[in-house]
């Protein structure tokens, strides 16, 4: 398996490319900040971290025999999807929670199977800092005769409010309302390095995928 090492860098591309392939948005709340993007889109923040599944890591493919790749070899595919997040930030440990289910297929009808999967779940600060990881596994049941399976996983994850929240004069520079005709009314706060750089160490991330082999990761990237 592969392990996916704080030192992989191939890992840490893999994790940067989260957010384009599934972000869960949490629901707003009275303290959180509009942050703009500069170009008309606005996103809210707060301190729960965003979930999300890491591209290429939302599916697996089991072969039989397992050495083959042929299409007419595969066994099961299955994909995480339905992920829910539930959030705590009532204490100074921010508590994540995401809930999800696996759909898989099978290549034959027959008797009743049962099929363990391994998943992580990750936190990652700033987009590229991993600070925590755990490995999972999920059972995806088959009823007698039948291709579709399902199964249900959970990831969690605790954040320091602290670290997760944005220093006040970071929040003032962002949130402050301009006005026409100020030197800096055109200007995008998150253009400015040391408020980008606030930003980006205050985001953390919960993400959930499937802990796949080398060759099961190249498989999904060359599909």
């Amino acid at each position: 398996m592969m392990s996916f090492s704080l030192s992989s860098r191939k890992w840490i591309a893999v994790l940067g490319g989260a957010a384009t392939l599934a972000t869960v948005a949490g629901c707003a709340k009275d303290n959180d900040i509009d942050i703009s993007s500069g170009v008309g889109i606005t996103a809210t923040r707060n301190v729960c971290p965003a979930v999300a599944v890491p591209m290429h890591t939302g599916d697996i493919t089991l072969f039989d025999p397992a050495n083959s790749r042929d299409a007419a070899a595969i066994d099961i595919v299955a994909t995480i999807t339905n992920v829910v997040p539930s959030c705590n930030d009532a204490a100074e440990k921010v508590y994540q929670l995401a809930s999800f289910d696996v759909m898989a297929t099978r290549r034959d009808p027959g008797p009743a199977r049962t099929v363990t999967l391994p998943y992580f779940s990750t936190v990652v600060q700033g987009g590229t800092a991993v600070v925590a990881k755990r490995i999972g596994q999920v059972t995806v049941s088959f009823a007698e005769g039948q291709v579709r399976g399902t199964g249900h996983g959970q990831a969690a994850a605790y954040v320091d409010r602290a670290a997760a929240t944005l220093p006040a004069d970071i929040q003032e520079r962002i949130t402050r309302k301009r006005k026409a005709g100020e030197e800096d009314a055109a200007i995008d706060p998150l253009s400015v390095p040391e408020v980008r750089t606030a930003v980006q160490r205050a985001s953390f991330e919960l993400l959930v995928g499937f802990q796949l082999s080398q060759e099961q990761l190249e498989y999904n990237v060359r599909r």
